[in-house]
């Protein structure tokens, strides 16, 4: 029987390796559960216009059409098809595809073998976040690699599966990060080959760990007796910017790398709250004995944070950052507060789960001494409540009956002993660089209101989190008491519920900013430019059937925080998700992320489909957006 495990998307992989009674059996349904009147009347808002307008004040789809449009673009339509879309007045060309070189000496790709050497000097697969960097006059883009395509990555192989320690270290060297300079010639931009700056960062790169966790007992192995040094970073899926300049990459789906040889092994409950069992995703533990749990228990511990890189500096250590919390970390959000402490918002990818936000001891001074600003501080879990009004609760051992240093390895139960509200899968936040708001998206959840998550914990529909099997996602807004970052309390809103109203009457049908001519499901990556717009992407449902029928593939969007509107400026081929985001350093290029395409893009019929960086320009050479 064939094995399916490398066909499923990490979140469905999570659903089969560790299934949840189908049955809601939680003692009580929350205070805050809505009603459909209380969803309509009390939390969806948007624009500042809102303020006036009084809560819940919702334009029509007609009084969205009459606002003053910012978009310098006219919207697309919906695509089915197998390539990309851009506006009237734009293109966009490939910046480089899984499989291409970043040195002269690289393999050429074959489509025969998906890559023939074991090679750490090209492009690898699946490119999440992406951030880009200045160095005098030279740009360099950092981007992750999330995970595998096996079945594409070895295609001789039945099932994709590796089955010697060179495929798995093949498989290895696919994933993590690149750092690239890139250029812009006459004939488009190109990755500069052999750059000083090039370089690979993957599952056996030597990092240190750093923070409250680093030394401790659960994170020392016989290879790091101390616990302070560890190989390599997996499944990077957002990413982050630092005002001094380094790179933050965000170890996700982690725990699908370990397993077991030895069939008598048990879950601890730690393993079993991130979902860590005897049985893989992709073998390694059975060529690589670093990840296999009867060998080395405390290997996943030493996974599951941020990751700090300097791109400037190719001979830096990594860093990871234990103070930010271990979980599935989706991407790092850094602003600064009043005072100049340094803020980031944090989201654990997974459903039920938790928004975090961790402030830093010490302030950020342009150039001073960084290194510690990541290191101490206090970590915090969202609670929203029904009024518009939400707190960060601090996990400390006061609130969460845990020792200090646990906390930050096994936050997710930290999270839930101080009482966080469980979200629909927490994915980017993005602040807004011209209003001091904050953006998540909530990307869906099918388990609201059925399933409780990996913890038990209550899961049932919330002020923030209102529909019961939530599959089209929505977007929180807040805005911090006093215009800080720092502060304790905040107000919120949701900038737009996604829905269907071709197929829904009722609020699966999305908010009042959502209509026929723009709709979307399961918001994912965000980012805002310059100018205050928030882009939004999308990881859903393409298959444009049944309640998913008339959204076609996944897009990316662009939003107005101030009027509400939303307008479709991207599609990516049938298959894919479109996420990564950056701009270069004069706004005119925009560098888009196309992540496991389905269809045969973008070399055509006959060859492997290849996860690809794009870059969209306007015609007439004007800013991009």
């Amino acid at each position: 029987m064939a094995d399916k495990r490398v066909d499923l998307s990490w979140d469905e992989w999570d659903e089969l390796n560790d299934p949840r009674p189908s049955e809601n059996e939680f003692d009580q349904v929350v205070e805050e559960a809505l009603t459909r009147r209380g969803f309509l009347s009390g939390i969806v808002a948007f624009g500042s216009g809102a303020a006036v307008m009084g809560t819940g004040a919702l334009l029509s789809s007609t009084a969205e059409a009459a606002t003053t449009s910012r978009f310098a673009f006219k919207p697309i339509e919906i695509a089915t098809d197998a390539t990309v879309h851009v506006p009237e007045g734009y293109t966009w060309d490939i910046l480089t595809r899984w499989g291409d070189p970043l040195f002269s000496d690289a393999p050429e790709f074959s489509h025969e073998t998906g890559g023939d050497a074991v090679s750490d000097r090209i492009f690898g697969e699946n490119t999440d976040g992406m951030e880009l960097f200045e160095v005098g006059d030279k740009q360099l883009i950092a981007v992750n690699h999330e995970y595998l395509n096996p079945k594409l990555n070895l295609p001789k192989n039945e099932d994709g599966k590796p089955t010697s320690a060179d495929e798995v270290k093949k498989l290895q060297n696919l994933q993590g990060v690149t750092v690239m300079e890139v250029e812009e010639t006459g004939d488009g931009w190109k990755v500069v080959l052999d750059s000083a700056y090039n370089r690979r960062i993957h599952h056996n790169t030597p990092m240190r760990i750093a923070g409250p966790a680093a030394g401790h007992d659960m994170l020392k192995t016989a290879a790091d007796p101390e616990g302070i040094e560890v190989l390599g970073t997996m499944n990077n899926c957002g990413s982050g910017k630092t005002p001094w300049g380094t790179y933050l990459t965000c170890e996700e789906n982690f725990n699908g790398y370990f397993g077991s040889t030895d069939a008598a092994f048990e879950q601890t409950p730690g393993f079993k709250r991130y979902g860590i069992k005897g049985e893989s995703r992709y073998d390694y533990e059975k060529f690589d004995e670093r990840y296999d749990l009867s060998k080395n228990p405390n290997e996943p511990n030493r996974f599951g944070y941020i990751v700090e890189i300097d791109p400037t500096n190719p001979d830096s250590k990594p860093v990871k950052r234990t103070a930010l919390g271990r979980f599935k970390h989706e991407n790092a959000e850094v602003v600064i507060a009043k005072d100049g402490r340094i803020v980031v918002y944090l989201g654990d990818d997974e459903r039920g789960e938790y928004l975090y936000r961790f402030v830093s001891k010490g302030v950020y001074q342009p150039g001073g001494d960084t290194d510690n600003l990541l290191d101490e501080g206090t970590l915090y879990v969202a609670k929203f409540h029904a009024d518009g009004k939400g707190r960060w609760l601090p996990l400390t051992p006061e609130t969460t009956g845990m020792d200090e240093v646990e906390i930050y390895i096994h936050t997710r139960m930290a999270a839930s002993a101080a009482g966080g509200t469980t979200m629909d899968r927490p994915e980017w936040v993005a602040a807004n660089p011209i209003a001091v708001e904050a953006y998540c998206a909530l990307t869906n959840n099918k388990n609201r209101g059925v399933k409780p998550n990996a913890g038990g914990d209550d899961t049932s529909p919330n002020a923030v989190n209102p529909r019961e099997a939530n599959n089209y996602g929505q977007i929180v807004r807040w805005t911090p008491a006093d215009e800080d970052y720092a502060a304790d309390t905040f107000d919120w809103d949701l900038y737009v519920m996604a829905g269907n109203p071709n197929v829904h009457g009722d609020e699966y049908a999305g908010s009042a900013n959502i209509h026929p001519g723009n709709m979307f499901n399961s918001p994912d990556g965000m980012a805002f430019d310059t100018a205050g717009l928030l882009w939004i992407q999308t990881d859903g449902n393409f298959k444009n059937e049944g309640d998913f029928e008339g959204q076609g593939n996944n897009q990316m969007l662009v939003g107005d925080p101030v009027t509400g509107e939303i307008v479709r400026f991207m599609t990516v081929p049938y298959g894919a998700e479109v996420t990564g985001l950056c701009w270069s350093a004069d706004r005119r290029s925009m560098f888009v992320g196309i992540q496991h395409p389905a269809a045969p893009f973008p070399d055509g019929e006959g060859k492997l489909a290849r996860s690809s960086v794009v870059v969209v320009k306007r015609e007439d050479g004007g800013l991009v957006g």
